[in-house]
């Protein structure tokens, strides 16, 4: 067994396989987490990583060990094990590493209904449980079946996204050689769809190019793709499929705040009112059209922790991340990308023929600032670092400064915010401006105070 430290991250279990993460490790995770949740039965699946099968019989031999029946979902993306959790009213685990490359594995563990379980929430007792050896279960063994959830996840999917009706659409997606490439033909089964498959093939050596799609050059083939094929749009999922990534029909990377506006618009017409949650590092654009369309915009940290915490107590029906993470209220306030992708589909598909714009005309209206994409700088001091940027821009004439998540810094026509990795030395900088020259220089002189005390 590795060092627990390492592994146990603030939402997740995630190390190198086997040298931090190994089946006994997995194993006692399952029999810690029927101890902490007191599930009297539990659901998993896993990704097509090489580790992960092992990794998931195991745990379900720790958690049947504590007398708790596993159903085994098998092979399914990250929202397919949500899914599996909520419709099921069960406690979960996914295998995964996301988007980390080959070496890695990882568990996603979640409470009945897709409750997450974060540090906070259970994932520090888990662990410390682990480390303090996990007491013999005197009762009889749970025992452990295998269930096909798949075409229930499709079917669920478009009772929430209705494209029966939509005119037909070219669509490329590029799976990465992750889930999508397992869950996009089922989703898309007897839709008014003609897909293009980019790398379809199950694959955890990720053969043609990282499942992380917030890094552009993992874009280039779905890019490239969508010109050669004249299509409408193209679609990138990472390694679990909860995140989906948007392309135009000119090839061009569309921004997930945009993504997050136009979702927001659906729901709003949907429930009309509602409140909609998004972390501070989105666009300003998300929340003036949250406001536009007569919702309640929530503002909140960054991560899906925060993010589902904020989106039940507000009774949200929407939330997005910077990030691509997605989440919706019938989801189980889960985040699931395929989910948006069909939102987007829907949205550029309903259009009628005569009158239908291409999907960079149909999102013009919901990018109205540049942003300078996120930026790390490795620094020793975080806090003296982000101490000199406070300073520098404290006494400016028509600046508000928060800390609700690191240091935001606003005024009329820019803002920025500057906050501290978790996990590594950095500090991560996302700017936003009216105009690229703004941005340019708001970015810049940000950089160049941080990087001083590198």
């Amino acid at each position: 067994m590795g060092d627990l430290a390492k592994i146990f991250k603030a939402y997740d279990i995630r190390g190198i396989v086997p040298d931090e993460l190994d089946a006994e490790t997995a194993e006692a995770v399952g029999a810690a987490f029927v101890r902490v949740t007191g599930a009297s039965a539990v659901v998993t699946a896993h990704d097509m990583r090489a580790s992960s099968v092992p990794l998931a019989t195991a745990f379900a031999r720790g958690a049947a060990g504590q007398g708790a029946d596993v159903i085994e979902a098998g092979l399914g993306s990250t929202d397919m094990l949500y899914y599996a959790s909520g419709s099921l009213d069960l406690p979960g685990a996914m295998f995964t590493a996301s988007h980390n490359p080959a070496k890695y594995n990882g568990m996603k563990l979640c409470r009945s209904a897709a409750r997450p379980v974060g540090s906070a929430t259970g994932l520090n007792e888990i662990r410390d449980l682990v480390a303090n050896g996990v007491p013999a279960y005197d009762g009889a063994p749970g025992t452990v079946s295998q269930r096909d959830v798949l075409s229930g996840y499709a079917d669920h999917l478009k009772t929430l996204v209705d494209l029966s009706g939509i005119r037909r659409l070219k669509v490329v997606v590029d799976a990465g050689n992750g889930m999508g490439g397992h869950t996009v033909p089922t989703v898309f089964q007897d839709l008014p769809i003609d897909l293009v498959p980019l790398y379809f093939e199950l694959d955890g050596t990720f053969p043609n190019h990282e499942a992380n799609p917030i890094e552009p050059e993992n874009l280039r083939d779905l890019q490239a793709a969508v010109r050669e094929h004249g299509a409408d749009v193209g679609l990138a999922f990472d390694g679990d499929a909860d995140r989906c990534f948007v392309v135009d029909e000119r090839g061009e990377i569309v921004p997930p705040s945009a993504i997050t506006a136009l979702v927001a618009a659906r729901e709003l017409a949907k429930y009309p009112g509602a409140s909609i949650v998004h972390n501070l590092i989105t666009s300003r654009a998300v929340p003036e059209i949250i406001r536009e369309h007569g919702g309640e915009p929530v503002r909140t940290r960054v991560g899906h922790s925060f993010i589902k915490q904020t989106m039940a107590e507000t009774g949200a029906v929407f939330g997005g991340e910077h990030s691509a993470h997605f989440y919706f209220r019938d989801f189980w306030f889960a985040d699931s990308g395929m989910l948006a992708a069909l939102h987007v589909l829907a949205a550029l598909g309903e259009q009628p023929g005569s009158a239908a714009r291409p999907l960079s005309e149909l999102l013009r209206e919901y990018s109205r600032y540049v942003a300078s994409g996120e930026i790390n700088s490795e620094v020793a001091d975080q806090a003296t670092a982000t101490e000199k940027v406070r300073a520098t821009f404290a006494g400016r004439a028509g600046v508000t400064i928060d800390d609700l998540d690191g240091l935001t810094v606003e005024a009329e026509d820019w803002w920025f915010n500057l906050r501290p990795s978790n996990t590594e030395p950095l500090l991560r900088l996302n700017a936003e401006a009216a105009d690229d020259e703004t941005m340019t220089a708001v970015r810049d002189e940000v950089l160049a105070i941080v990087r001083e005390t590198q």
